[in-house]
């Protein structure tokens, strides 16, 4: 009787260890050899961040960072579809409407973890397999590695949804080549596998499927430098043949971008599209006027004055409009729109980019005193 009993003790402490790694967490975090392991574990919801998900995550970012016993971070999503398709649209809508405080909490949490992953010491590699949008680009984008496969499928979707590729991406799109971050930004086109690569999102390609092995031998590395784990990334990248050949997507249309999102307003490239009149820029105007007029203010400024900025200032001029557009009208609308009724007819107010005034623009960037973003 003693020894059965003894033996439950063993099962619940068992039991007990391996709920950190529980199947059904929606973020888990592990320690294999000399890196930290962050599994995102959400893939009904396309690993999706939620508010508990960000305040796991953030502080064993933190504590991985000072344990002399970690080397390197390593961060990937389950379920085959996704690295992670973005924020909790849902229940941050969910929190407008109701006046919820979660609409500054997830804010905070979020932005705070992307300039943590920035700031980080220790190389961090994420592993974008699937698709990698909105939140699923912060905390990817800001660390040194991003390893892209076949299935990575990118975008920064957010202007169709009333809202503005927030996370950082004031400070990483305008540093992409050319004018390709306005690009991205304004109209949410997609990229997809080695396109992520050459458009200068991920640092690396590697075949979905040679993802366990990488990660196996990453962990195997011996008190690895980030030399050493970048060595490791190039063998793969180069032993990987998947559309080599293949030009990049946007490469014939790159110097009619490089001049037609140069301008610096969104009335300006608009009539530059229109003038220019070719099939190409007859495609982007049908997207932008899909897209909340609104939107296209705040991103094509957040972009114009992100360009300058450190990462910390673009965080917390984003939490500025980030809390503007949730006082809007355009965000409800936009995930009315697209995620709930999913009628695809957003009836954006205002309705044009003219009745989009400056001094709206101007307010939405103005600091929030007490309540601005503490990094």
């Amino acid at each position: 009787r003693l020894r059965a009993l003894n033996r439950l003790q063993v099962i619940l402490q068992h039991l007990k260890m391996s709920k950190q790694t529980d199947s059904t967490a929606e973020v888990l975090l592990e320690k294999k050899g000399g890196a930290g392991i962050i599994t995102l574990n959400r893939p009904k919801a396309l690993n999706a961040l939620n508010l508990s998900m960000i305040q796991q995550i953030y502080p064993q970012i933190k504590t991985w960072e000072q344990d002399p016993e970690t080397f390197l971070i390593i961060i990937k999503g389950t379920g085959g579809k996704a690295f992670c398709a973005g924020g909790d649209i849902r229940a941050i809508t969910e929190a407008g409407k109701a006046g919820d405080k979660l609409l500054q909490d997830f804010f905070r949490g979020e932005y705070r973890l992307n300039n943590a992953i920035g700031t980080c010491k220790k190389p961090y590699v994420a592993l974008i397999d699937g698709i990698t949008m909105g939140g699923g680009v912060g905390v990817s984008i800001h660390g040194h590695f991003r390893v892209a496969t076949e299935k990575t499928l990118f975008a920064m979707p957010e202007t169709a949804i009333g809202l503005f590729p927030d996370v950082g991406g004031g400070y990483f799109l305008p540093r992409l080549s050319g004018k390709i971050g306005y690009y991205l930004a304004l109209t949410g086109c997609r990229l997809k596998g080695r396109d992520v690569l050459k458009a200068g999102i991920a640092t690396h390609f590697v075949e979905s499927e040679k993802l366990p092995a990488l990660e196996k031998d990453l962990i195997a590395l011996k008190s690895p430098s980030k030399e050493k784990i970048a060595d490791l990334l190039n063998s793969y990248h180069m032993k990987c043949t998947v559309d080599k050949e293949k030009e990049f997507v946007l490469d014939e249309h790159m110097e009619k971008i490089n001049s037609l999102f140069a301008a610096n307003s969104m009335e300006e490239i608009v009539k530059k599209l229109k003038q220019d009149g070719s099939p190409f820029a007859m495609k982007q105007l049908e997207t932008l006027n899909k897209m909340s007029p609104t939107s296209l203010k705040l991103t094509l400024r957040q972009l114009r004055e992100g360009a300058s900025m450190s990462l910390q200032d673009v965080l917390r001029m984003e939490y500025r409009l980030s809390q503007a557009c949730m006082k809007g009208h355009d965000f409800y609308e936009g995930v009315r729109a697209v995620l709930i009724d999913k009628d695809q007819s957003p009836k954006w107010k205002p309705a044009t980019l003219e009745e989009v005034s400056d001094e709206f623009v101007d307010n939405c960037f103005k600091p929030l005193g007490n309540d601005d973003l503490k990094l």
